[in-house]
């Protein structure tokens, strides 16, 4: 359960932006969306060895 403490005074508008924040964090949509498809296990390997790549190329071009 995520719990927002609100301080004396404290706009409304801070207070959901907090909690949306909070939110965010703990991954709950991240994790809805990926369960709603199925992703073999080998596929996800796939990706995260691809991204891997993505990234150590756009790191090597930083350099340069």
């Amino acid at each position: 359960m995520i719990i927002v403490p609100i301080k004396e005074g404290e706009n409304i508008e801070r207070a959901l932006k907090k909690f949306k924040r909070k939110f965010e964090k703990t991954g709950t949509i991240r994790e809805l969306r990926a369960r709603k498809n199925f992703e073999k296990p080998s596929v996800k390997k796939r990706i995260a060895h691809q991204k891997a790549v993505y990234v150590q190329h756009l790191r090597l071009q930083e350099e340069q």
